[in-house]
């Protein structure tokens, strides 16, 4: 994986690149032990580099877990509202991104990564990974509830085809009553737009409450409050096939 020396050391946050070529010229970065002044030179991700005297290991793939707040857009920027990237600060890479989306007012489970194939893999509809979220519902949920979503609920009609639009088979469970209605768990193998709050509009219900527990074999952490963020563990990254080896922490 050749890329320029500004590029490497840009996705590891050191600065931006004009500021970084003009640090380069300066002498500031060595390559394996000599000093480098052309910010097009090609290293790869094995090449010894440092900057301003400090070492600067490149990570080709990172991948983070979020417990998103609600009130947050799920989005790598926004101009008027706060998104979970501002949430992470600027001391990650700028090529880091949200696999798939949560609701603004749903919180739990987000992961983060810049590993575009391993996002594929997740949110491909073919791939039918499973996704489970608590929730709290304004009503008692029944029998009849969990039939229908074991055998798909109709959402809606499509604009073009005119055709019903149905769900897949989710699982729901009943936890217990509420002070409003009840608490389910909810298993879902899709990710259509509002899915969850549109499944129990159908069945003439109402969501006031929703937070994703799981994405696959990933489980949110209880320990992470609302808004905190960590890399992945090893087993974690192993476990959802992630495509490179786990992260190498950056020694700057």
């Amino acid at each position: 994986m050749d890329m320029r020396l500004d590029k490497y050391l840009a996705d590891m946050n050191m600065g931006s690149r004009s500021d970084l070529k003009k640090q380069i010229r300066r002498g500031s970065v060595t390559v394996n032990g000599e000093t480098v002044k052309d910010p097009a030179v090609q290293v790869v991700p094995s090449d010894c580099v440092t900057y301003a005297g400090r070492m600067v290991s490149y990570t080709v793939f990172e991948y983070y877990m979020m417990n998103k707040p609600a009130g947050v857009l799920t989005a790598t920027e926004d101009r008027h509202q706060r998104t979970v990237l501002d949430l992470m600060g600027k001391e990650v890479r700028r090529d880091l991104f949200p696999v798939g989306r949560l609701d603004k007012d749903t919180e739990g489970l987000l992961l983060i990564t810049n590993d575009g194939q391993l996002a594929h893999r997740l949110l491909s509809p073919g791939k039918h990974v499973a996704k489970q979220y608590f929730a709290e519902i304004d009503l008692p949920v029944t029998e009849e509830d969990i039939r229908r979503f074991a055998e798909g609920v109709v959402i809606g009609r499509g604009p073009d085809s005119g055709r019903d639009i149905v769900t897949l088979p989710a699982e729901l469970e009943y936890c217990g009553k509420t002070d409003t209605g009840s608490s389910v768990l909810i298993t879902i193998y899709e990710g259509k737009f509002h899915e969850i709050k549109k499944m129990f509009e159908a069945v003439g219900k109402q969501v006031l409450f929703l937070k994703r527990l799981s994405m696959g074999p990933l489980r949110l952490d209880p320990d992470l409050a609302p808004g905190a963020f960590r890399p992945l563990t090893e087993a974690e990254i192993m476990d959802i096939g992630a495509s490179s080896v786990p992260q190498i922490p950056k020694n700057v």
